[in-house]
């Protein structure tokens, strides 16, 4: 499947000091030079580069060390779960109230049983991804409360909102999860907007999905959404769907993460374990006492999942991100928190379990060269630490406050680009170019030969956002900037959106299993 051709999407123009005409005419240009739509699906990324490694042998077992001594002497607390503390009890644990002290070498032996990796199945079974070994999987944003909006506003996100980047992770040629809490849709009731959530991600994209992690009983709605499309068995003998398990950095636990975590582990669900990291507020300043306070959260966190069922997948996760000693900020793009990934994703090799880090991550408020160059640092570091599943890989602004439907198209089309380069150096005969080299000959040029002719429409890859023209065409076209050709794209994506089958008899047994739920329970907005 070739990259460039099929990631080339069509962009609608107008407006501006053209007349209507010329827009058009500008437009059928763009849309005839990049292809004219989203194009299909590229499979889930298998990385033929190697990983960048930051730490020596010393300098793991130094982190490891260190983190066998932190979870030994100072502990881990699982927070107002007596289950959780049995259950360590049980295993060999020194379980002291709600601190659970570890003899050394217990999570690793508890981790032997993990898969190093698994199939993350979409109800298309062509959509079905690999997680773990040289697999790289994109995800959208997750999580904020706000949106900025295709008419420049910034406002609390709705369910309308929450739908429309479903569909766009959908239609996004490099995004191959449609993710889990896109936007947080403040206009639905607390306690019900998971049902709309969980159906929205089944019915508005065949890719896979994430489930709510907000309290054990809408884990549990989850996992009764997903075997009326999958139905019991497949269910518990299969991941169908990937959940983000917080730490409460530093060295905690709480029952709502553990409560979600148990339900998803017990039917045989992804568990993330990923503890939330700004270095400075929740772990020390630096990147050493960093790694080792998230490798001792990940172990017990990960090997907790094998207490409540032997051969659950889990995930070493890290979202890892600096402060600001000046203002307490967060702060994204900066060095540190790359350090930071990299070292955690060889230690989650050592562990043989898969990695989750990263994203296209920036302080910024709005879509602009502090956006870029911050979420070019975050996405490049995410691909070359060897990371699976990539949350937050699109859509992110202003430190995870807000989905941004502009920056959503421009990330999208930076993962394009790290699908090409995770492709490596071709070194077939064609790739050696030797022919061409023979023809062309000292002093000529290659734009005529016949391997030029033969591969130029496949020889790079080729947004359909940045402008790369001349600077008369720039200025006839309408001299817009990439926001704004980004802003037209996401319009005419979602004008062309086309849902993608689902059975009717599932369908009208998802909605008739929202509507009892919701008719069970009183609204809440708190």
């Amino acid at each position: 499947m070739d990259d460039t051709s099929e990631l080339a999407a069509g962009q609608a123009e107008g407006g501006g000091r053209r007349s209507r005409g010329e827009g058009r005419g500008a437009a059928a240009r763009r849309a005839s030079r990049t292809g004219g739509g989203p194009g299909p699906s590229l499979p889930y990324i298998t990385r033929k580069i190697k990983e960048y490694e930051v730490l020596d042998e010393a300098g793991l077992a130094l982190i490891e060390a260190n983190a066998d001594l932190i979870l030994e002497e100072i502990g881990i607390e699982f927070r107002e779960d007596p289950e959780a503390l049995q259950l360590w009890k049980e295993a060999g644990a020194d379980v002291r109230g709600e601190r659970v002290h570890f003899p050394k070498g217990l999570c690793r032996e508890l981790l032997k049983t993990a898969p190093s990796s698994f199939t993350w199945h979409a109800r298309n079974p062509e959509r079905s991804v690999q997680i773990g070994g040289k697999a790289t999987v994109f995800a959208p944003v997750y999580g904020p409360p706000f949106v900025r909006d295709l008419e420049g506003n910034r406002r609390y996100a709705t369910i309308e909102d929450f739908r429309n980047f479903v569909k766009l992770a959908y239609m996004a040629p490099s995004m191959h999860s449609s993710g889990g809490t896109v936007c947080e849709p403040v206009d639905v009731p607390v306690n019900k907007r998971h049902l709309d959530m969980v159906y929205s991600h089944i019915k508005y994209s065949d890719k896979p999905f994430m489930g709510s992690v907000t309290a054990p009983e809408r884990a549990e709605d989850t996992i009764a959404m997903a075997k009326l499309v999958f139905g019991d068995e497949f269910v518990e003998n299969n991941c169908v769907t990937l959940n983000l398990i917080n730490a409460n950095s530093p060295m905690v636990f709480d029952e709502t993460m553990v409560g979600a975590l148990k339900v998803y582990a017990r039917h045989n669900q992804a568990c993330v374990v990923s503890p939330f990291i700004l270095s400075g507020a929740m772990s020390p300043v630096t990147v050493a006492g960093t790694l080792t306070q998230i490798l001792a959260e990940v172990l017990a966190g990960a090997a907790f999942t094998q207490l409540i069922r032997k051969g659950a997948p889990v995930l070493f996760g890290t979202f890892a991100a600096s402060i600001s000693m000046q203002s307490g900020a967060p702060t994204f793009g900066s060095p540190e928190p790359s350090l930071v990934s990299y070292g955690a994703a060889q230690l989650a090799r050592r562990l043989g379990i898969p990695f989750r880090t990263g994203g296209s991550l920036c302080g910024s408020k709005v879509p602009d060269a502090q956006a870029a160059h911050e979420s070019a640092n975050t996405i490049n570091m995410t691909l070359l630490a060897g990371t699976n599943f990539v949350l937050h890989a699109a859509g992110w602004l202003e430190g995870g406050l807000v989905s941004s439907y502009e920056k959503f198209m421009i990330d999208q089309d930076q993962l394009g680009m790290m699908q090409k380069l995770a492709e490596g150096v071709d070194l077939s005969e064609n790739a050696q170019a030797l022919d061409a080299i023979r023809e062309v000959g000292p002093g000529s040029h290659y734009l005529g030969c016949a391997h030029t002719q033969a591969n130029f429409q496949t020889a790079f890859y080729r947004s359909p956002l940045a402008d790369n023209n001349s600077f008369e065409q720039w200025e006839i076209e309408g001299q817009k900037r990439i926001e704004e050709r980004a802003n037209a794209l996401c319009r005419s994506w979602l004008e062309s959106y086309e849902a993608p089958y689902l059975d009717p008899a599932i369908d009208d047994a998802l909605l008739a299993y929202v509507a009892s739920r919701k008719d069970s329970m009183p609204d809440a907005f708190t």
